[in-house]
């Protein structure tokens, strides 16, 4: 029995390229396909999780939202990896400054992810799980964001599954190197982990927490195209 069309996907095998740029919001993923793509499809549609399949400079890629959270990227990049045979997931996403000497608009590649999450549970390992990024996928990012003038910067980043957080742990994780928050980045290479295959946390800062700084709406969707195009660039 096949476990294609799933329960949160639903077309068939070989509607997505092997490499997923895997953007938050439905909408940047909609802004992705009809501002890079080439030829762009839409290949699913359900609960508004858009995903699209076009080409880049030839090349075929996919880009399709994973929703807001670690469950929900969990089970997009699950199914991807598990039943659609993608084999690189490149999450280009927006995140809130932790180190202050970044600004806003600063690129980060997570090289690994910090969490208080429990989705590591499953694997049965009673320490502390802490994925890291494929370096593969690091290092083509690192040179393409060169060659496009736009570096990003390398480091730990921490992945939450609370966006209104009492424990307060910013200033914490600060002390301790870690770039900036955001709330997907270790399912992702959790799931990548353990099916062997290939992910990346490209983000954007969007906003400061500590001062309160961010930007709007619309240009967390429409204007973070420096990191779309070193994804592309590596896709």
């Amino acid at each position: 029995m096949s476990n294609i069309p799933t329960p949160h996907i639903t077309c068939e095998k070989g509607a997505f390229a092997p490499t997923v740029l895997m953007p938050g919001d439905p909408l940047r993923s909609k802004f992705i396909a009809e501002t890079f793509l080439e030829n762009p499809v839409l290949v699913n549609n359900t609960r508004g999780v858009q995903g699209y399949t076009g080409t880049w400079h030839g090349k075929p890629v996919s880009v399709m939202a994973s929703g807001m959270g670690m469950p929900a990227i969990g089970i997009y990049s699950y199914e991807l990896y598990n039943f659609y045979g993608v084999e690189n997931i490149i999450r280009i996403g927006s995140a809130g400054m932790i180190d202050q000497s970044l600004r806003l608009r600063s690129i980060v590649a997570a090289m690994s992810a910090y969490t208080n999450s429990n989705f590591g549970r499953q694997y049965g390992f009673d320490g502390t799980v802490a994925p890291c990024c494929s370096y593969k996928l690091l290092q083509a990012a690192m040179e393409a964001g060169e060659q496009l003038g736009c570096t990003p910067v390398p480091g730990a980043v921490y992945s939450s599954d609370i966006f209104y957080d009492e424990s307060a742990p910013l200033g914490k994780l600060e002390k301790l190197g870690v770039l900036c928050c955001e709330m997907e980045a270790a399912a992702l290479y959790m799931n990548a982990a353990r099916a062997h295959k290939h992910a990346l946390a490209l983000l954007t800062i969007s906003d400061n927490p500590f001062t309160g700084e961010s930007l709007p709406a619309e240009d967390r969707q429409n204007t973070f195209t420096q990191m779309m195009e070193i994804a592309l660039a590596i896709a």
